[in-house]
């Protein structure tokens, strides 16, 4: 992945960027996250546990660099959240890693409530150790912005009320799609004798990010603003990452793919969810939307695969692989049907490749490299 680390040094070709090649701050950094960050850091000492949720698609990079030392010295639970959107088939290595690494981890789905279940069952019988001493135990939740601790948080809350019925009115914790859109440290009970309680904390993100790759997983993960990088430069950045790995060579088998038994017209005015290519709500629901939306990812992954297939250059050489990105943007133009003329099209090719692949539509992907386990000497 040569071609990759050499547009990285350069900042994929694009100038200035919110990081730079050499690591820097990073312009985003909203200041109730900088307070956050100290009164996590307080509560730190006052928890039993600490629930370390990160995005299951950047193990590593999705991790907090400058709450790592406080973290480590607490009884933690790494969460691997969005396991939906993590390539199962390397998942499995991950989980050995940390286990190596004498670190507890699980991957989960924070929207599924049996997922949370077994998150809570590795929880308490963490805290088995504790709870004889203690009337009293503190669960904290923290992670960088948009890895899903507030859905984890309102999942433990529904549980919580199943399990105690009288807590019906426990505050939740406020859920958005933006990054650091949880604006304080709420806590509430989820258990008697002994208590327990769990506290919901802001994500924190390092102000300063330490190479332009991580930023870029970060940004591509939805954990830092698109308008803090730009949704092109992210929109490259996947591209090369897709290249490089050759992914599109693994969607041949899915080219003829069609949903049987579904009839539409071509030219019908579908209208759906940009954020997360939903049809929008109608009755009836009309299903030409869905099939808008499933023959949109066809057309992505066709036209990548036709683009990467008939490339005579090298994904390894950084001006080869810059110029495929720049003819897949042409291409990607027409399979989206954006208009020619249309300003601002690589803009809007952009965004839509971003929700496909924030949405899963593209297929499971894990960003991280799994380190070498080093042998114990």
């Amino acid at each position: 992945m040569s071609g990759l680390k050499e547009l990285l040094k350069k900042g994929l070709g694009l100038g200035d960027m919110a990081f730079n090649a050499g690591g820097g701050a990073i312009t985003w950094f909203p200041g109730h996250m900088a307070a956050a960050t100290r009164a996590i850091r307080h509560r730190l000492k006052v928890s039993d546990l600490v629930i370390e949720v990160r995005d299951a698609r950047l193990p590593l990079s999705s991790a907090n660099a400058d709450l790592q030392p406080h973290l480590s010295a607490k009884r933690r639970v790494v969460a691997l959240n969005k396991k939906d959107l993590a390539n199962p088939n390397i998942m499995h290595k991950w989980t050995h890693y940390f286990e190596a690494c004498k670190q507890d981890c699980i991957p989960i789905n924070a929207h599924s409530q049996s997922s949370v279940r077994k998150l809570l069952e590795l929880v308490e019988f963490k805290l088995k150790e504790v709870i004889c001493r203690e009337p009293t135990l503190l669960v904290m939740v923290v992670g960088v912005p948009n890895v899903g601790k507030s859905a984890l948080i309102n999942s433990i809350h529904q549980i919580a009320k199943s399990r105690f019925p009288a807590q019906e009115k426990m505050k939740r914790a406020a859920v958005g799609p933006l990054p650091g859109v949880t604006q304080d440290i709420a806590g509430f009970k989820i258990a008697h004798k002994p208590s327990i309680y769990v506290l919901d904390s802001p994500g924190v993100l390092v102000p300063s990010i330490s190479d332009i790759e991580t930023g870029l997983k970060l940004a591509l993960a939805g954990s830092v603003k698109d308008s803090v990088v730009g949704e092109e430069r992210i929109a490259q950045y996947l591209l090369a990452v897709l290249d490089t790995r050759g992914t599109p060579l693994h969607w041949k088998h899915l080219n003829n793919r069609r949903l049987d038994g579904i009839e539409y017209e071509a030219e019908a005015n579908h209208e759906y969810s940009l954020k997360n290519l939903k049809p929008k709500r109608r009755n009836p629901p009309n299903r030409s939307d869905l099939v808008y939306v499933e023959d949109l990812v066809m057309g992505v992954q066709h036209a990548l695969y036709l683009t990467l297939t008939e490339f005579n250059g090298n994904v390894e050489d950084e001006n080869d692989l810059e110029c495929l990105i720049d003819q897949q943007f042409s291409v990607l133009q027409k399979a989206m049907k954006i208009p020619h003329k249309a300003s601002e099209a690589r803009l809007m090719v952009s965004k839509k490749l971003l929700t496909l692949f924030r949405s899963g539509k593209l297929g499971p992907f894990i960003l991280d490299d799994v380190p070498d386990i080093k042998p114990v000497s």
